[in-house]
């Protein structure tokens, strides 16, 4: 569906009404502005609803990928409608967390609509006391594991994944026995 003349859609303020009484009385001139009222009316119709397509669970189908464009979301083609609505409605709390297991772990919750385990290699915790050796491993590495009911998702897992970690660190998605996740 594409924004424009919507057949039937009358204008809430026709612009023959406003006119002043001589002008209403002359057929050229009321039936000129019935023809503004028609091309006006999907337009005054857009501004009245405005909150609707600015809000992800509102906006019409059409103007998601346009919405998602102003948080900086990739939509992708893959997801149902759904959860496209959802993760785009959560993306801006996403940001906060980008780059810690915690937003990656709900990131991916929320594209797959199932719970999610990320682990990392630790690295970026420091060492309680001095002298202490550092916890984690040298080398930084992520695993995602999502359920096997999610498995149908991988692809699109291994693509956010690779987009919301830190670029340097390599990633593997893992597909586990439903009973190991929460």
């Amino acid at each position: 569906m594409t924004r424009g003349a919507v057949p039937g859609l009358t204008s809430p303020h026709p612009l023959g009404k406003l006119l002043p009484g001589v002008y209403q009385e002359d057929e050229f001139a009321m039936r000129f502005t019935a023809g503004l009222d028609d091309v006006l009316a999907p337009v005054l119709s857009t501004m009245d609803n405005f909150v609707s397509y600015v809000d992800p669970l509102l906006t019409p189908e059409d103007f998601l990928d346009w919405l998602a464009s102003w948080v900086g979301v990739v939509p992708d083609e893959r997801l149902p409608q759904d959860r496209r609505r959802r993760a785009l409605a959560s993306a801006i709390g996403h940001y906060r967390w980008r780059g810690t297991l915690t937003g990656i772990r709900d990131q991916l919750a929320t594209i797959t609509g199932h719970p999610v385990e990320v682990v990392d290699s630790g690295g970026v915790l420091g060492a309680i006391s001095p002298g202490e050796p550092l916890p984690g491993e040298a080398r930084p590495w992520i695993i995602a594991r999502i359920p096997a009911r999610a498995a149908a998702d991988r692809d699109l897992v291994d693509s956010v994944l690779a987009a919301v970690k830190p670029a340097h660190v390599p990633h593997r998605v893992e597909v586990v026995d439903d009973a190991r996740l929460p």
